[in-house]
């Protein structure tokens, strides 16, 4: 009985730390880095706003120019509804976390900008009314007025 109680809790307590992997690896490289986190949710394949955040700033090459010059690090979480497009279960397991702890809402798209210690400095509800130059450019606004 002990054994099997041993396991339950052992996986319970791997599935809870492997679920805050992504923002805690984020939370560490943007300590080292003197970085910011960007934390987006989505429903790739169902959320047309969210679709369109990705198309028209996410994938362009001024906000790649963020990550590529350490000003962020970026993570998605994403929803998607679509059979396959569906995550693993442990992608699933973390980006519910992620939502418990950032989006308890559940709005789709909603991106926040975090310092290294994971508290909130910015956030966008929907899609961002600027394009890919003018969202890239209040990051980095953001970033350098941070107090070092």
């Amino acid at each position: 009985m002990k054994t099997i109680l041993s396991a339950i809790l052992m996986v319970v307590f791997a599935a809870y730390f492997h679920a805050q992997s992504r923002l805690e690896n984020a939370k560490k490289t943007a300590m080292e880095n003197k970085e910011l986190i960007l934390l987006n949710f989505s429903g790739s394949d169902w959320c047309i706003p969210c679709i369109k955040l990705h198309k028209n700033i996410i994938e362009t090459d001024e906000f790649k120019k963020l990550e590529a010059e350490h000003i962020i690090v970026y993570i998605n979480a994403d929803f998607p509804r679509n059979k396959k497009n569906q995550l693993s279960q442990e992608m699933k397991k973390e980006n519910a976390s992620l939502a418990d702890q950032y989006n308890q809402k559940g709005l789709f798209p909603y991106t926040l900008l975090l310092n290294s210690e994971g508290k909130v400095l910015k956030s966008w509800e929907g899609l961002p009314s600027e394009n890919a130059l003018a969202f890239s450019k209040e990051i980095r606004n953001i970033k350098e007025n941070q107090n070092p």
